[in-house]
Order: structure tokens, then sequence, then C-alpha cells
């Protein structure tokens, strides 16, 4: 089958389901591109001259079991594919730690600006998870030294293979530890978070698709 009719194929199948889109997408059609790109190892921003490519049976089978599971399981796709995007910059992603998203993206690709008169040097990221924030700030801001502080050991080591995946090594460190404990006595230009923000209540009524991310993460 060609890669534009499957595309319309699970379109359609998610378009009938009854969905949440809040990771990485915001509806059926754009979930239902990255989850087809993805599956065929196709980059995330292909031009519609690959509608008429044939896919082979591994990508078909991956597509199908992945439609399947975001629709039964509800599980955000992120989770499926292993990848989500911020700032303009790819992420690995894991199930047990949370989905790139944040509003910091923007105040990042803007360098602070108007809020920093110059771009900060010396920066550090609370909880920083997967370390995207982290990331980011190193890449959109090239000389910035980035310190990335997490409590989470599976956090931690996501946000460290992402620093690798992004060859930022030399400018963001991330460390295991609450708070401000591991960079004690250290000076920053610039302290940003992205902590739990949820409340209990809250918490009970979000989409059954963020009861797949931790709850220590959200709440």
């Amino acid at each position: 089958m060609k890669l534009g009719d499957v595309l319309q194929q699970v379109y359609e199948a998610l378009e009938s389901a009854d969905l949440y889109y809040g990771h990485g997408t915001d509806n059926a059609w754009d979930e239902a591109v990255c989850l087809v790109l993805c599956a065929a190892n196709l980059p995330i921003d292909s031009g519609q001259e690959v509608l008429a490519m044939p896919l082979d049976q591994t990508a078909l089978t991956k597509i199908q079991e992945w439609t399947r599971r975001r629709i039964e399981e509800r599980l955000p796709l992120p989770y499926l594919t292993g990848r989500a995007w911020f700032a303009g910059l790819e992420f690995n992603v894991v199930p047990g730690t949370l989905i790139p998203r944040s509003p910091i993206a923007e105040l990042i690709e803007q360098q602070f600006a108007p809020w920093c008169v110059q771009p900060p040097e010396h920066v550090l990221d609370l909880c920083t998870g997967g370390g995207c924030i982290a990331a980011a700030i190193a890449y959109h801001l090239p000389e910035s030294q980035v310190d990335g502080v997490d409590l989470d050991p599976a956090a931690v080591e996501l946000a460290r293979e992402n620093v690798r995946k992004l060859r930022l090594e030399s400018r963001v460190n991330i460390y295991l530890g609450d708070l401000f404990s591991p960079v004690e006595g250290k000076q920053y230009d610039l302290i940003v978070s992205n902590p739990p923000y949820v409340d209990a209540q809250d918490m009970e009524n979000l989409p059954e698709e963020y009861r797949h991310e931790p709850v220590h993460a959200l709440a």
C-alpha cells in the first residue's frame, strides 16, 4: 500500500476514536502524519512526495500496532514512537518519564528576550526531567553553560541520553538530586523550572492519556 492511502486510514481511525491530543499534536491529522512517518522511518518534515511511496510489511505492521494501542490503550503517541519535539529539536522519550511540552520553548527560541537584556551564560534547569529544557537552552544559546537537576534516576538517565544525542555534553551537565543540593554554591544568571503543577482534583479530571505519564512529574 502507498503511504498516502495508509495515512488516510490512520487518520480516519483516530478521528473516529474518542482520543485526546496534547502530547505534541492537537488534532487527528497531525497525529496520523507523525505516527505514519515515524513508523516508516521518514523525516517528520517530509513533503508530499512521500505520499506515493509504497510501504513494506514491517512499516505496515508497526503502523497497525501503534494505531491499535493509541486507540485501545489511549497511550500518548511519543511513548509509541519514542520521539518528541521541543523548541525545534527532537528528543528521545521513554515510558515513565514526562513527555516534553512547555511554553518555555518559545522563551528559549527567543533567547528569553525581552526578559533578559543579554542571553544568560550560566543557567540552571530545576526538575529537568528528560532534559529537553536544559538541552534546548544550550542549543539556542550557544554561549551558555547549563546545569539540569532532577531527583528521578530514570529521568536523569534519559536527560543525559538526550544531551549526548544533541552533542551538547561539553555545555550541559545533568545532576541527580533534589533541587539545589547537587549544585550547592554555584551561581546562575537564570534559573528555569517546569515542576509538577497539577493538584489532586485536576489529576482526577485529566484525560486518560495523561495517566500514562508519571504522577510524580505532574502532581
